[in-house]
């Protein structure tokens, strides 16, 4: 059935930043939403600069310890709160997200519903993060691997799924006793600063801070000295450029880059299936996918 739901308003719409658990307000510069399907500015957002990367970063390093000292069935609860949180606005955050990417609403609720089991399932891994099991390799000596955060983690999520991206960086990052500074897409930053004010009323100020910017911002997040760590789902030419930044370093580097997928056709294929799938999987959220299919390769029997 379709969704029902109210298209969101400009003045019903959280545009602020989160840091350290408050509204971060500091702006450089703002920086204009664009509804996709109508090309006309919903609304701005702020461009925090170097200093607001700053403030952010210091309070992600100020809750470190206290948040990887917490037992992980105490990490595990508050990633199952923000579960619930995010369930029970599932229809508010459907109707952001179908406004900042420009998508139909009816596709949104199920990537909403998914980003919930997500945050379950990320809750249930906190109290799963074994190491190699303990033995004596140089006797007297007993080894073994422990587990440890590393520390701030910096997060720069794309524009084609913005929620399901800002939590499947967060999720994994705090189970693991780590704390993070997120920057979206600054093309649909709505719904992730949505999320940030939800995270803020069940998480210790300064576990999940949310900043926007554009690529000074994201270059000042990742080459700043007090991060441990980078997440990058984007661009190949972007992750080149944080590959190369993180390298000065030697810091550790999660990397999603762009796809180019391919559909594999063999001479059993059901072709009249294939005319219906071949299109969603070529034009599924608007051709915005990193596995949509770009091409085929097939066997000379169907040529």
């Amino acid at each position: 059935m379709p969704v029902k739901t109210q298209r969101p308003t400009a003045e019903s719409l959280i545009v602020h930043c989160t840091v350290g658990g408050k509204a971060f307000d500091h702006a450089e510069n703002q920086i204009a939403v664009v509804d996709p399907a109508t090309a006309r500015t919903i609304t701005s957002v702020a461009d925090v600069g170097k200093a607001g990367v700053s403030e952010a970063v210091k309070a992600a390093s100020g809750a470190m310890d206290a948040w990887a000292a917490l037992a992980p069935r105490d990490r595990a609860s508050l990633l199952l709160k923000l579960a619930d949180a995010v369930e029970e606005h599932a229809t508010e955050l459907s109707a952001i997200e179908a406004l900042d990417v420009g998508k139909p609403l009816h596709l949104v609720p199920g990537e909403i519903a998914s980003s919930v089991d997500k945050l379950r399932f990320f809750a249930g891994g906190a109290r799963l993060l074994s190491g190699v099991a303990a033995n004596e390799y140089r006797p007297p000596y007993t080894s073994f691997v422990r587990r440890e955060p590393v520390g701030v983690v910096a997060a720069l999520a794309p524009w084609n799924y913005p929620f399901a991206m800002a939590v499947w960086k967060i999720g994994p990052a705090l189970a693991a006793g780590n704390t993070v500074v997120l920057k979206p897409s600054p093309e649909t930053p709505l719904s992730t600063l949505r999320l940030a004010q939800l995270a803020a009323e069940i998480f210790p100020p300064g576990v999940i801070n949310v900043i926007t910017g554009g690529s000074d911002v994201g270059r000042a997040l990742v080459g700043h000295p007090d991060v441990a760590m980078i997440s990058l789902t984007g661009g190949t030419a972007t992750g080149k450029a944080v590959m190369a930044s993180a390298a000065k370093t030697v810091r550790p580097l999660h990397l999603e880059l762009g796809g180019n997928a391919a559909m594999l056709i063999f001479d059993d294929a059901d072709l009249d299936r294939l005319r219906d799938m071949y299109f969603m999987a070529a034009f599924r959220n608007s051709g915005q996918d990193c596995h949509a299919a770009s091409r085929i390769y097939t066997t000379p029997a169907l040529l």
